[in-house]
């Protein structure tokens, strides 16, 4: 079953066209296995205004919902379908499953087969909206701000006194991270731009996934900008 989920994720067929989702890939997920599901999926399609498109039409509320989402597009293009997709799933857990859970598909390259991170409890948000507000609530705690300008520049920035900054790239960002979670745990948010693609997107979330057991307490509340 789990390799034929496998080959629909990765090669979905549609009618009689082919199209082909090329997944994001991660390593040593902690999620490997999703039982009772249905799918969505948002591929990507130069033929499409925004060179997207959304299938949604499989979803079932009462499942465990699994989001394949090409890696080639871009949180611009993807954002506003996750808002759409964690909407949806609120509503319906007013009224059916509430245990029911929104995961990412991802292609887990040290098992050679599929990963899931999990994303019900994120809430995206613009960050010319909400930001100063909540930046506001976290001025007297030890909180840091990441900023993914990115692959090749992330912000580590104290809220409360906006001096310590380190910048990193995503592939040093986990140490640089854990150096800090020496000294004390910490609460940490997450602010991105929406020029970098899902699978930069993917790679940092995951790496702050294997981070949350070092005393670092990841904000539901993601920004964009």
């Amino acid at each position: 079953m789990r390799y034929i989920l496998l080959l629909l994720c990765l090669f979905s067929l549609s009618c009689s066209n082919e199209k082909v989702l090329q997944l994001p890939e991660i390593q040593n997920a902690k999620i490997t296995e999703v039982l009772d599901v249905s799918p969505a999926y948002i591929f990507y399609d130069e033929t499409q205004p925004d060179s997207t498109e959304f299938n949604r039409k499989n979803l079932i509320s009462t499942t465990n919902w699994l989001v394949n989402v090409d890696k080639r597009l871009t949180l611009k293009q993807v954002l506003p379908h996750l808002q759409y997709l964690q909407n949806k799933r609120r509503k319906a857990s007013m009224h059916k499953n509430e245990n029911a859970k929104n995961y990412f598909t991802c292609n887990d390259t040290s098992i050679k087969n599929l990963g899931f991170l999990e994303f019900t409890d994120v809430d995206y948000k613009l960050k010319d909206v909400d930001f100063d507000l909540y930046i506001s609530t976290k001025k007297d705690s030890i909180h840091y701000q990441i900023n993914v300008v990115s692959k090749s520049e992330i912000v580590l920035k104290l809220i409360s006194t906006e001096v310590l900054t380190i910048v990193t790239t995503i592939e040093s960002f986990e140490e640089k991270l854990k150096s800090e979670l020496k000294k004390y745990p910490i609460s940490t948010n997450a602010i991105f731009s929406k020029n970098l693609t899902f699978q930069d997107y993917i790679t940092l979330k995951s790496k702050l996934a294997k981070l949350k057991s070092l005393s670092l307490t990841i904000d539901d509340n993601e920004f964009f900008y």
